[in-house]
């Protein structure tokens, strides 16, 4: 290593450090932006909603990661069910298909600060916007919920509904006080019958943020849902960012640490490339890369297990191995094989519980020492079990 590269080097190392120093005493930003994104842990995220959504829902509640048009233009046939939707700018052609699916009899929950001006026209409101950052209380009509209250003083917004229909039902309304003992109430929560079905429309989600859901102990937000009807719930969770890049770069771009240490990371190597334009490249001698026996010897140890015909033997060894690929990647207890392991395969996995409840008897099968297995079974299976694994 020669002086003038030792140089270098300590200049680089010094540099590191000092940019180190200042991002270590650098204090946090704290990002108030209102995304109510369902995987952002920001003040105004769902990250907390989200994760409790399932206990919330009573287990029923399905996470549907595609606009409702897309959805509903391939499930032809589907039950009566509450539709979700959460602060989203959908296309047209999705309002539409909500429409339909509430004139049918499902029942629609809007959580939104902004509605599009077909859907105010088609159930006769008009969304109010008070840009006055005045704290007010959201409280309920109904007097069994009259001690449910959520104070709102960080970032208010107060939007609320205006020109309601007189079959509108108002469920719930911002509080404000004005001089003297004044209060000044305007709906934040109606319900609009449209065909055999209902919606459900609220102008307030901070009040399931990250930042309410934690600062306050009140059971308002628990209380907001309890509206619904009690069946299966359609969450439409399809991110904002769809249609964007998803690739790796603009994801290092968007995270200051990994931005920081991607331009450190150019920086060095621009310096390194500098300073050693003028070394000539040595000779390279060509080494044969060592021979991969492995798949030879795979192949060896498949075919002696087809000449000996244990298929019980291979079906158990392609059981264990699946299901400790479950506990390792998926973080799945595997010790019982019953209704709640196969509804936890199929949320983390996406796969019909069909196939997944067929491949877990033909497990059970294998892993009884007294069943006859067929070579038929080990081919289903190993099939069965692939498909999951994808």
């Amino acid at each position: 290593m020669s002086k003038n590269f030792k140089i270098y080097l300590g200049v680089f190392l010094v540099i590191l450090a000092i940019m180190g120093i200042f991002q270590v005493n650098k204090k946090p930003i704290v990002d108030w932006r209102k995304n109510f994104d369902p995987n952002s842990k920001t003040p105004f995220g769902l990250f907390v909603f989200n994760k409790e959504a399932d206990h919330l829902f009573g287990n029923n509640l399905e996470r549907i990661n595609q606009s409702p048009y897309d959805y509903y233009s391939k499930e032809k046939e589907t039950p009566k069910h509450n539709i979700l939707i959460i602060e989203k700018n959908l296309d047209t052609e999705s309002w539409r298909k909500i429409l339909d699916k509430v004139n049918s009899g499902s029942s629609a929950m809007l959580i939104s600060r902004s509605l599009p001006e077909m859907l105010e026209d088609s159930l006769k409101f008009r969304l109010w916007i008070n840009n006055s950052d005045t704290k007010y209380n959201l409280e309920f009509t109904d007097v069994k919920l009259k001690t449910d209250t959520l104070l709102i003083n960080r970032l208010p917004d107060s939007r609320g509904f205006t020109k309601i229909n007189k079959s509108i039902e108002i469920l719930g309304y911002n509080k404000t006080s004005g001089f003297g003992n004044d209060e000044y109430k305007n709906a934040n929560f109606i319900k609009v019958k449209h065909g055999q079905g209902y919606f459900y429309l609220y102008s307030e989600p901070s009040a399931i943020s990250n930042y309410y859901l934690l600062k306050s102990r009140s059971a308002y937000p628990t209380k907001l849902f309890s509206f619904l009807p009690q069946q299966k719930t359609i969450w439409f969770t399809e991110s904002k960012s769809a249609g964007n890049s998803q690739s790796p770069m603009r994801f290092i771009l968007a995270n200051p640490p990994l931005r920081y240490a991607l331009y450190i990371a150019v920086l060095g190597l621009a310096l390194f490339m500098i300073f050693n334009a003028k070394r000539k490249q040595r000779i390279v001698p060509i080494v044969e890369p060592l021979k991969n026996t492995s798949l030879e010897f795979v192949k060896s140890i498949g075919n002696l297990y087809l000449q000996e015909g244990d298929f019980h033997d291979m079906m158990a060894k392609k059981a264990q191995y699946f299901l400790h690929k479950i506990r390792l990647d998926l973080l799945i207890d595997t010790s019982n094989l019953d209704e709640d392991f196969i509804k936890k395969l199929h949320l983390k996995t996406g796969v019909k519980i069909e196939t997944i409840q067929e491949a877990v008897s033909l497990i059970k099968k294998a892993q009884d020492p007294y069943s006859n297995v067929m070579k038929e079974d080990f081919i289903k299976m190993n099939s069965l079990l692939d498909d999951i694994l994808k």
